[in-house]
């Protein structure tokens, strides 16, 4: 039979007193309740006074009298989930950076995958949930990397500490006042521009695939020829209309660059990815067109522009340190400290009253070949 809600806080209530600490999955199966239900009644007694939260666990009021001595909960049980598109290419070191953080505190991070599916990402949170996660760092699958008008609601309706992870949200949207942490693109993409207009271009194009990355990489590049004066180039094709076939958008890319280079009207480009860069130079280089020489290029992302036969100048998103961020905001919400900090509980005890917080982590420009600032080894 289901527990009345003053039931089930009474029976809470009874448990912490007697232990003096419990992990909230231990008492939600113990009480036979879910872990969200449980957390929801665990919030409302925190909220009175008559627990505290800390880190995945309700432990008694310090100062109040009970059965069991107290006992601060280990770290180790708490468990941060992580819901990410994939795990491979530019979210694989994402994860490794949010991995190692919340384990060196003594945490574990549990993944979900959405493939970019719809409506997976609310699925996965909730199976993380689910399965005991005190918290989530989110990536949703939003495809301008902000969520359009009427979605993404469920990211700021979890019950848990959220962190957003590369992606943001709108101001006005109810996400927009979550924790997050993500690569400033704009900031990238306009260090590139001007790299190339300290080495006398003055008309640079932008090739980007369409990507949750795209609308920053737009922001930044436009900001960047309107603040150095530099020649306004018309848009790439991809950005007149997408293309479904990635032949297409490789063919209608290398035709854009083929005649803007031979018109004279662009004499170097910003490409985005590094991949679609190495797929796009020898093309180049078999049309005539000499990379640096007729056409400098710089790659967005730096996964794999080190290892072209013409090595690739790149922008390198600090993708280990966004997850590493992101990892540590969530666990500071969760009210775990770094080794020799002050003590979890006077951290729990305030969260709810700390700001949250906004991170932008700038990227890199590697410099090599392609820009034409290194000469080739002979």
């Amino acid at each position: 039979m289901r527990l009345h809600v003053d039931q089930r806080h009474e029976r809470v209530l009874e448990l912490v007193r007697e232990r003096g600490s419990l992990r909230v999955a231990e008492l939600a199966e113990e009480l036979g309740m879910s872990a969200v239900t449980l957390r929801r009644d665990v919030e409302a007694l925190a909220a009175q006074g008559l627990v505290e939260r800390l880190h995945g666990a309700v432990v008694w009021p310090t100062g109040q009298s009970r059965l069991a001595p107290a006992a601060a909960p280990p770290a180790e049980g708490l468990v941060v989930g992580m819901v990410v598109p994939t795990t491979d290419y530019y979210y694989a070191d994402v994860v490794r950076g949010a991995r190692r953080t919340v384990e060196a505190a003594g945490a574990r991070l549990t993944i979900g995958l959405s493939r970019y599916l719809p409506d997976e990402d609310a699925a996965q949170a909730r199976r993380l949930l689910s399965t005991g996660a005190d918290g989530l760092l989110l990536t949703p699958s939003w495809e301008r990397g902000c969520p359009e008008r009427g979605e993404g609601l469920w990211a700021a309706e979890q019950e848990v500490p959220v962190v957003l992870v590369e992606r943001s949200a709108p101001l006005g949207h109810p996400a927009a006042g979550l924790d997050r942490v993500r690569s400033d693109h704009a900031h990238g993409a306009a260090e590139a521009v001007a790299h190339l207009a300290g080495l006398g271009h003055r008309a640079i194009a932008l090739a980007v695939q369409d990507s949750p990355t795209a609308p920053r990489l737009r922001v930044g590049y436009r900001a960047a020829v309107e603040a150095l004066g530099l020649t306004p180039v018309s848009t790439a094709p991809l950005d007149d209309a997408l293309s479904r076939s990635e032949a297409k958008r490789f063919e209608r890319t290398l035709e854009y660059l083929c005649e803007a280079v031979a018109s004279g009207n662009v004499t170097a480009a910003i490409v985005h990815s590094d991949a679609d860069a190495i797929v796009l130079i020898p093309r180049l280089q078999a049309r005539g067109v000499r990379v640096p020489g007729d056409l400098a290029v710089i790659a967005y992302d730096d996964e794999v522009a080190g290892l072209a036969d013409l090595p690739l100048t790149a922008v390198a998103p600090d993708k280990h340190a966004v997850g590493a961020a992101a990892a540590r905001l969530l666990l500071d919400r969760l009210g775990v400290t770094e080794p020799g900090a002050t003590d979890p509980r006077a951290v729990d005890a305030g969260r709810s009253s700390v700001a949250r917080r906004h991170l932008d982590i700038l990227p890199s420009l590697r410099i090599r070949v392609s820009c034409g600032a290194v000469s080739a080894a002979p």
